[in-house]
């Protein structure tokens, strides 16, 4: 009956005593029957998994993806893409980000239009900003250029220095003085 479930459930006995054809009978009372696959190990200290023990699945997420352009790098034209850009050393031409966001770290400097989903600002930034949410200046960032956004927010100690113009309907425009024109020049017309 023991070597029966024993080959069943693929266990061993943990001592042999007698002789070596006796190996594969009932085990003799005190010998325990383990599994050779999930038993204890001394080298880790840590006793295997039981394999009819419920062990739900650990979630696990995918990690956000994000660019970085380091401290040592500089790069001189267009950047574009779909993923988050974190940027840490220095840019000049265009970022064009749409969908996304770019962060512009405490040792990142840019000399370059962005257009992004959302502008994060901890260095120094020279150029217009164009976003479809949100503009963040923190305290050590700095922007020198146009803003235009949804949403902005401007921590104490941060620099700006530039026109802001804050959209209701999260939409960019990109030429908002000519379409304040054509209106007025419609007006006068009706008058």
């Amino acid at each position: 009956m023991a070597v029966e479930l024993a080959k069943a459930t693929n266990l061993r006995p943990t001592a042999c005593s007698g002789a070596p054809g006796h190996a594969a009978r009932e085990p003799k009372e005190g010998r325990m029957l383990q599994s050779s696959e999930n038993s204890f190990n001394p080298k880790s200290g840590v006793p295997a998994s039981n394999p009819n023990s419920y062990n739900p699945a650990k979630n696990v997420t995918a990690p956000v993806d994000q660019a970085t352009i380091g401290r040592t790098l500089v790069i001189k034209g267009e950047i574009s893409g779909s993923e988050a850009l974190y940027i840490d050393g220095r840019i000049e031409g265009k970022i064009t980000m749409p969908e996304s966001r770019v962060t512009i770290g405490r040792n990142g400097k840019v000399d370059a239009s962005i257009q992004a989903r959302e502008v994060v600002v901890m260095g120094k930034v020279t150029g217009n900003i164009e976003c479809s949410d949100r503009v963040d200046i923190r305290a050590e960032g700095s922007v020198h250029g146009d803003i235009s956004t949804s949403r902005i927010s401007v921590e104490d100690g941060a620099s700006l220095k530039g026109g802001i113009q804050v959209r209701s309907d999260g939409k960019p425009h990109h030429q908002p003085a000519k379409q304040e024109q054509t209106k007025a020049i419609a007006a006068t017309a009706g008058a």
